[in-house]
């Protein structure tokens, strides 16, 4: 696979993610953004005519009354990118659908009818669930231990992959004239059992022009990083320094060629944030504001999310940081040792560690639109990432980096002036997967 350019996602936050304490009060942000189907396919819009390669729904299926405002209100990833899908042609759809409280045939469902509505421009964000409190959502007394997650989300996704491949992609000639609809040969049923799955099949869809979704997945314990080594076409992550995206990248491309996958064919897709003026002292005085701007107080709530949303509250702020025993080992388990060893090792009240946070989310992509553009030159030439995805709240924000960033890119080469392709996969530069099925008949005949 040729990586000749950045890639461009674009994460669709309507009224603010984590850490996004005020977004929601800008004017130019409809209080109901989250929940206003126009709002995306406006967002949808301006991404795809700035040429990016997909728009990106992050989701979660628990909340509590701290819950980030984005999350406390939002639409159903795939129900928002279906009506995405009729309003644009060429921009991917990624979707977050959870591999802990979904069954594979269902999945595998939604997300082929997504490709098939979109011409091939699906993508699938594998999670195995980390809010714990999902369990209580789903009947389940408590949330699934990290070996169980993981295993159930490999093999949840072999099944789902198997199931895309339940029609070869001849199998519906529609021939009137000889009055032959389908040909049976050529639909396979799966006939899966396994540790936590048994999916007997066929799916009753067929495949997209781009063979399957593309598959994004996030997860950065070692269990995310080696199911994402294992399935993934693409790793939404995230860095704070160049070096730390290199290490990323090494370790990921070392374990899929570990698996025998070639490591060209996983790109690397961090989240970033932007915060763009038109002098680098002004962009650093903007972000001064933003920063200073957080509320601390829902920071201190919003710090219990890694742990089952733990409490907080309840502490001395400048006390020692409690003693937490194995909180947070059946929900962000990576998040939350990083927070109990940042905490240990630099002697950290629980002041120190909310101020700490809220500090940390200083992004390394502050400045003018030539520094910017620069910064992410650097990097990419670095290695650090194939591609980022660029977290949108309001239009005249967004606007700033593909009106003011893209163009500088686009003049050196570094990012496309046109589509290279109608699917996801194609424009992504990922090969379209061969139908099983299909390709072990050839090997049978002699052909290959």
């Amino acid at each position: 696979m040729t990586r000749r350019q950045l890639k461009l996602g674009a994460v669709l936050l309507g009224v603010g993610g984590p850490g996004q304490h005020r977004t929601w009060l800008d004017p130019e942000i409809p209080g109901d953004a989250s929940v206003d189907i126009r709002w995306y396919v406006a967002r949808a819009q301006q991404a795809e005519a700035a040429k990016f390669d997909h728009v990106f729904i992050v989701d979660s299926q628990f909340i509590t009354p701290d819950s980030p405002h984005h999350y406390l209100n939002r639409l159903e990833p795939l129900t928002l990118l279906s009506a995405v899908a009729v309003h644009t042609t060429h921009i991917g759809l990624v979707g977050t659908l959870t591999t802990s409280y979904n069954d594979p045939f269902n999945v595998a469902r939604r997300l082929a009818s997504l490709d098939v509505i979109s011409g091939g421009r699906a993508g699938w964000n594998v999670v195995a669930t980390g809010d714990g409190g999902t369990a209580g959502n789903y009947g389940r007394a408590e949330h699934y231990d990290y070996a169980t997650r993981y295993g159930r989300a490999l093999e949840h996704v072999r099944v789902v992959q198997g199931l895309w491949d339940s029609y070869e992609d001849d199998a519906f000639p529609r021939d009137k004239e000889r009055g032959v609809f389908f040909d049976p040969s050529r639909q396979h049923a799966l006939n899966h059992v396994g540790e936590h799955f048994s999916v007997v099949g066929p799916l009753n869809i067929q495949r997209s022009p781009q063979g399957q979704p593309v598959i994004f997945q996030a997860g950065d314990s070692d269990e995310g990083r080696d199911l994402g080594a294992g399935i993934a076409d693409a790793i939404f992550t995230h860095a704070q320094t160049i070096e730390q995206g290199q290490a990323f990248a090494r370790d990921i491309r070392a374990r899929a060629a570990a698996k025998g996958r070639d490591p060209d064919n996983v790109l690397i897709v961090p989240g970033i944030s932007l915060v763009l003026a038109d002098t680098d002292a002004q962009a650093r005085e903007k972000e001064r504001a933003l920063l200073g701007g957080k509320d601390f107080d829902r920071a201190l709530r919003e710090l219990g999310r890694p742990f089952g949303w733990h409490d907080f509250t309840q502490y001395d702020l400048d006390a020692p940081f409690p003693e937490l025993g194995d909180l947070g080992d059946r929900s962000f388990r990576t998040q939350a040792d990083r927070i109990k060893k940042l905490a240990a090792d630099n002697g950290f009240t629980l002041r120190q560690v909310v101020r700490h946070q809220l500090d940390s989310r200083r992004s390394p992509f502050v400045g003018s639109p030539l520094t910017v553009a620069d910064e992410i030159q650097r990097w990419w030439e670095a290695g650090a990432f194939d591609g980022v995805n660029v977290t949108v709240n309001a239009p005249s924000e967004f606007a700033r980096f593909t009106e003011g960033v893209l163009p500088i890119l686009r003049e050196r080469g570094v990012v496309r002036s046109e589509y290279e392709a109608t699917t996801l996969r194609g424009n992504l530069g990922l090969p379209v997967p061969a139908n099983v099925h299909a390709a072990a008949r050839l090997l049978t005949s002699g052909t290959v």
